[in-house]
């Protein structure tokens, strides 16, 4: 193995976002197992070094839901410490007992913890049982004033070394097949000069330069791809800050060959400045 495998165990008070938190290092990478005894931790990490692919980061999400399987924890963490194929941290997410017991009255969860007892005591007695695991952590996380989104990009700046740049995914396609489903939003562009009337450009793509040229000419695609990447500029680092993972872009004409294609290629090549861009042309190629 050419890289240390970067181990993350992510444990603390039940409602301060674990959840949360396991879709955000997902989101940059992690293979992530939740609620997985401690004892069993060192056996899959031995798995995933000796996986075929590039598995080199692992998260664990335990809590005190595994009862006496939570207890060697601490144990188990500083045996991974003593590796030397592998970095271990141990994060723990806090909050203040408030925003616990708002957090399960909204959820309407039972706490763990809350068989015979009122909410507030079973948060009392939590946090007395990982006092010992709090103070061993490497990075301890205070929830209680942070939105979804906000945590999500906390984990992302922490345990992501490209977190500056958001994952931008660029699709032209054509109207008369259909708006691309996953797509945040759509750029259409019909109301631009069409190739497809022009004999000698009808054969080719936006992907050619005899048509990207032709699109690119007018003063209203000048005017519309200014706007366009301009509001994009705006919107990526506004999207990243309130936690959004990536984001779909979509630019439609008639039928996803001419208009489309050239105006995807400007924008992603102008967001590649910024983002992790990947572009995509799903109606280029389709006739009829």
């Amino acid at each position: 193995m050419t890289a240390r495998l970067q181990t993350v165990i992510l444990t603390g008070m039940s409602g301060a976002g674990k959840s949360v938190a396991m879709q955000a290092l997902e989101d940059v990478g992690f293979f992530c197992v939740d609620n997985l005894p401690p004892a069993l931790m060192p056996r899959l990490l031995d798995m995933a070094e000796h996986a075929s692919g590039s598995l080199n980061k692992v998260a664990f999400a335990c809590d005190l839901r595994g009862g006496a399987l939570f207890e060697p924890l601490l144990l188990t963490v500083e045996e991974l410490r003593q590796r030397k194929d592998m970095d271990t941290m141990l994060v723990f997410l806090d909050a203040n007992e408030a925003t616990l017991v708002r957090r399960y009255k909204e959820s309407r969860r039972r706490h763990p913890l809350s068989p015979g007892s009122r909410l507030p005591e079973s948060i009392q007695q939590e946090r007395t049982v990982l006092a010992a695991v709090r103070r061993a952590a490497d990075i301890v996380i205070d929830t209680s004033d942070m939105a979804t989104g906000t945590l999500k990009q906390e984990l992302t700046r922490r345990f992501h070394a490209h977190a500056a740049r958001m994952p931008v995914h660029v699709v032209s396609f054509g109207f008369k097949y259909g708006v691309p489903l996953d797509a945040d939003m759509i750029f259409d562009v019909r109301f631009l000069p069409n190739p497809h009337y022009v004999d000698e450009l009808r054969p080719f793509t936006g992907e050619d330069q005899p048509v990207y040229d032709y699109v690119m000419q007018w003063p209203a695609t000048q005017q519309f791809v200014s706007k366009a990447e301009d509001m994009l500029d705006f919107l990526l680092p506004e999207y990243h800050r309130e936690g959004k993972s990536h984001l779909v872009v979509g630019v439609g004409c008639t039928g996803g060959k001419h208009r489309s294609v050239a105006i995807a290629k400007h924008i992603a090549n102008h967001l590649r400045q910024t983002a992790d861009v990947e572009l995509t042309h799903r109606d280029r190629g389709r006739e009829g």
